[in-house]
């Protein structure tokens, strides 16, 4: 029986993030995934700031931006357009590419940082107790086999087994059926930015990949396909047509699928040594693209704090992977399925109120912010679970924080000129105006305060298990 210190059932973008955090944190981990081959299949486009943010925390981002295009806005019914360069990041735009780039760099992540991949095997069960967990399933060659491991995380999709082995229900309902995708050339393609809108029983979307592709997203209620039927090209550019007055001159197409939406969140990402990330935990509209960040972000979270268990800290810091991310995933729930529903509104008197409405809260800077800070994960904030308001927030995005954060460790930024700081652990230490902050690994405030003060000792030893060997005063 092969182990490991956790096993993840899944190798796509939220099991890769995971593999490659454990692995860089120097814990064994072994990623169990059905397919033979990283899937040539794209239904995720579009990468937010907050994801960016996370992967050049970890000298990612640059690799990824050179493979799709920087999207400064979306350009909605009516004319309205929400200006996504008032985030404040170091990313103001929506990156689309094909998630195919995005599987790719984080299965490459995790097999340098040391993650063992095994491809080609059925997960068919898991079971747990007091001395471990354990992972059962058939190899390629049908050899029937068990994996052990201190924890399991299920990060196996929308028809996960590992959920349903728990005994986890995917509370929901069925949104929308037989949605229509299709990568295509275009003629006369919309400019600059993505573009969204609908007709009085369809919708339609357009965002660039920046080399003369196009991802194209319609949805007809008339349509009554199933997910496997093939994709009847002439149907989907009339759907373009009747939502947005034109097919944009579409040519060639490369690549055709369906999907169903559904809105689903289990009531508990963990039970014991089995936890549950991305789409294994939760399912929505794919109105904001917020799926595969959301699911990637899980595991940003969830990563650090499964390293520091294994090394030692207090196991109830697993109990915050749930009070963090599950109120992020009901978020999205939320308001994906209230923009879908609003893109889809039929009279004319509810459309006049939709554009009023949105209309001039994008027109105004203030709530332009919250509403892109909001789907593209900037604004994501944890709960001032400390004294300090900053405690649970995004920390400051400077080049200083975000390199230093490159080390997997956690970050104490000190006021500026102060005495560097020597830790067992190790911590980084980078200087800073403003307030002494105590970064955790995953680039949120843990602990905040004035320069001098003793506090982040504890939250490190809270959070980290970790106790400085020596420091001087800062």
């Amino acid at each position: 029986m092969e182990h490991a210190d956790v096993i993840v059932v899944g190798a796509g973008p939220a099991g890769c993030m995971l593999a490659g955090e454990l692995a860089a944190a120097g814990r064994s981990v072994i990623v169990l995934e059905k397919h033979q081959a990283v899937s040539p299949l794209s239904r995720a486009f579009g990468v937010h700031a907050r994801t960016l943010e996370v992967l050049d925390s970890r000298g990612m981002a640059d690799e990824l931006l050179t493979t799709g295009a920087r999207v400064s806005g979306l350009k909605l019914w009516d004319d309205t357009k929400l200006d996504l360069t008032v985030l404040p990041s170091k990313f103001p735009f929506l990156l689309s590419t094909p998630q195919v780039n995005v599987d790719s760099l984080l299965e490459s992540y995790a097999r340098r940082a040391g993650a063992h991949i095994v491809r080609g095997v059925t997960v068919t069960g898991v079971d747990q107790d007091d001395a471990g967990a354990r992972v059962h399933g058939t190899t390629a060659d049908g050899a029937a086999t068990t994996w052990s491991s201190e924890y399991v995380v299920g990060a196996d999709g929308v028809r996960s087994v590992v959920r349903e082995a728990i005994g986890q229900k995917f509370h929901g309902r069925a949104l929308l059926r037989s949605i229509m995708l299709a990568d295509v050339t275009l003629k006369n393609p919309p400019q600059g930015v993505i573009n969204v809108d609908a007709g009085r029983d369809c919708f339609a979307f357009i965002a660039p990949f920046g080399d003369g592709w196009y991802r194209v997203i319609t949805w007809d209620r008339r349509d009554t396909a199933g997910e496997k039927d093939p994709i009847d090209e002439a149907s989907m550019r009339d759907v373009l047509t009747r939502a947005m007055g034109s097919d944009f001159g579409w040519t060639d197409v490369r690549w055709t699928s369906r999907f169903r939406c559904d809105e689903r969140q289990v009531e508990k990402y963990r039970v014991g040594r089995v936890l549950l990330a991305g789409d294994a935990a939760h399912v929505h509209s794919p109105a904001g693209g917020q799926g595969m960040n959301t699911g990637i972000q899980d595991s940003f979270n969830l990563g650090w704090k499964l390293a520091a268990v294994l090394g030692g800290a207090d196991e109830s810091i697993l109990d915050s992977y749930q009070s963090e991310r599950h109120p992020v995933g009901k978020l999205v729930l939320k308001t994906s399925g209230a923009t879908i529903r609003m893109l889809l509104v039929k009279s004319w008197p509810a459309k006049k109120a939709r554009n009023l409405v949105i209309g001039k809260a994008v027109r105004t800077r203030r709530s332009a912010s919250k509403i892109a800070g909001m789907f593209s994960g900037i604004g994501i904030e944890y709960g001032h679970s400390g004294p300090h308001r900053l405690v649970g927030t995004r920390a400051p995005q400077s080049d200083g924080v975000s390199e230093a954060l490159r080390a997997g460790r956690f970050v104490l930024v000190c006021p500026e000129g102060n005495a560097e700081v020597v830790f067992d652990g190790p911590l980084v230490h980078v200087p800073g105006n403003g307030p002494a902050l105590l970064v955790r690994p995953d680039g949120y405030i843990a602990w905040a305060g004035a320069a001098g003060s003793e506090g982040w000792r504890d939250a490190l030893a809270r959070w980290g298990g970790q106790r400085p060997v020596h420091s001087r005063a800062f």
